[in-house]
């Protein structure tokens, strides 16, 4: 029998001096299909961290054997296995590099995140191979810094297909993907395990696995054990209340003819919307039909080109400062600027004045408002804790604390409930219809049916950054089946 591609035997892992695995031993058997479950911050992602060998143990063993050789090193791990997920994203993400798609999958074939050599025809042969198989064709010459959430997660799994690995290793991979690009990429990895590559899956959603003969295992105070089988909770949104409208202007937000460009992308528009008073809003729309850009547009965080506009009525002033202290937002570029020194506290704190990271001396009712968010969404161990050694379901609590702390006359969640435990989802409704009496409008980007709640008001569906729908809500309705089809 040959040696398992990767054997764990009573590893610990410790970083920032945290204890994040403890006692971990398993075997990653040639070809099998291994899923990882467990709560926010219980090491699922550390244990895919240390398959992939961008951690070391500090005790215990562990024994590859990649290649059909048996070593210690983690060396051709590290060149011949990527993690994909929202951290691989980052890297690029966080620099002023431009790096297209082409380049991504080039680096990748060495083992290399950036392409510094000049490519050999079969390296050339193996990105049209990829590129056929994930789907990138069209996106090989895009600058990854300009392509939507799940645009991004298909590249970066395209680049941990280009060394033909043994191992593929996917966390929290549905995330963000519209729901036909989680069929077409489960189709992807489904053929790819077909093939003999053994694949580890780490999810908060199984139900979204692709259909293959899963072993599963609990993660949970990084430890690894196998879970009791019982189904997992499930967390239903509140009813939601219509906002309230008192001292408001007709309109919150308009936008009007607006285009918003991406290094030379076009990414939205032309578009022409309007949010009013008393609006909860859900928006929808395949991988970069232009969500999550729109989001930013409202938030001010992007700008319309010349001959377009975006008004904010319900601002005094509409300054940057202005617009972040009256907006709350949650989205995955937000949690990778993030990625710093910053701790749990200074995260939440930074609301009210508007900034990211860095925040003033809060005031007595500030502390107690951080103090009773993080007992509610149990992040209180975080307070104190750097962002950048957290978890995304971690980090991901304290960005949602963060979006209400100051009470924000506008919420908007692209996405915001992803790397989430049933436990973690249910904490965070429970604070909405409160917020929402209070004055808070709601608007949601959302893939799944399940993030839609019967209290949005309107539907927006984009499609190649153009309003396809634009309209009242029913719920069930055959205008908001048809639209919400993407949602399963």
């Amino acid at each position: 029998m040959s040696a398992p591609l990767v054997t764990l035997k009573d590893v610990t892992v410790v970083a920032g001096g945290r204890t994040l695995l403890s006692g971990v031993t398993l075997e990653v058997a040639r070809g099998e299909a291994l899923l990882l479950r467990g709560p926010n911050g219980g090491g699922k992602t550390s244990l895919l961290r240390l398959l992939a060998g961008e951690v070391a143990p500090v005790r215990g063993e562990r024994v590859y054997g990649l290649g059909g050789g048996v070593q210690r090193s983690a060396v051709q791990a590290r060149r011949s296995l990527r993690l994909v997920g929202p951290d691989a994203e980052a890297f690029y993400l966080t620099r002023d590099w431009a790096v297209t798609v082409r380049d991504l999958l080039l680096g990748a074939a060495r083992g290399e995140r950036l392409n510094l050599w000049e490519a050999t025809p079969a390296e050339e042969r193996r990105v049209a191979d990829v590129a056929a198989l994930t789907g990138l064709g069209p996106l090989l010459e895009r600058d990854v810094r300009t392509l939507s959430h799940g645009q991004r997660r298909r590249a970066v799994l395209g680049a941990a297909l280009m060394p033909a690995p043994e191992l593929l290793l996917l966390d929290e991979f549905t995330d963000g993907l519209s729901g036909e690009a989680r069929a077409e990429l489960g189709a992807v990895i489904a053929a790819v395990h077909a093939s003999g590559v053994a694949v580890v899956l780490a999810s908060h959603r199984p139900e979204e696995a692709p259909d293959l003969p899963w072993r599963t295992l609990n993660v949970q105070g990084g430890r690894v054990g196998i879970p009791a089988g019982q189904a997992a909770p499930t967390a239903d949104w509140p009813a939601l209340p219509l906002p309230s409208t008192d001292g408001l202007p007709r309109d919150l937000v308009t936008v009007s003819s607006a285009e918003v460009y991406r290094n030379g992308h076009r990414a939205l528009g032309p578009l022409t919307w309007t949010w009013h008073a008393g609006q909860h809003w859900l928006v929808t729309g395949e991988n970069g039909s232009g969500k999550s850009t729109l989001a930013r547009l409202i938030a001010g965080e992007l700008h319309p080109a010349l001959g377009g506009q975006v008004t904010r009525p319900f601002l005094t002033r509409d300054l940057l400062s202005d617009r972040r202290r009256g907006t709350g937002l949650v989205s995955a570029e937000l949690g990778i600027r993030q990625r710093r020194e910053w701790t749990g506290r200074d995260v939440i704190g930074s609301a009210w004045d508007g900034t990211e990271g860095f925040a003033h001396t809060l005031d007595a009712a500030q502390h107690a408002e951080v103090t009773r968010l993080a007992a509610v969404l149990n992040v209180t161990d975080l307070l104190d804790r750097p962002a950048d050694t957290l978890s995304q379901g971690q980090l991901r609590r304290l960005l949602l604390a963060r979006s209400v702390a100051h009470r924000p006359r506008l919420l908007i969640l692209d996405e915001g409930l992803d790397f989430l435990d049933a436990g973690s989802r249910a904490a965070f409704l429970g604070l909405l219809p409160d917020l929402v009496r209070g004055g808070t409008h709601l608007l949601i980007v959302a893939h799944r049916a399940s993030d839609a709640p019967d209290g949005l008001t309107h539907h927006l569906h984009l499609s190649g950054g153009r309003v396809a729908f634009c309209g009242p809500r029913t719920p069930g309705s055959a205008s908001d089946s048809a639209h919400l089809q993407a949602l399963p």
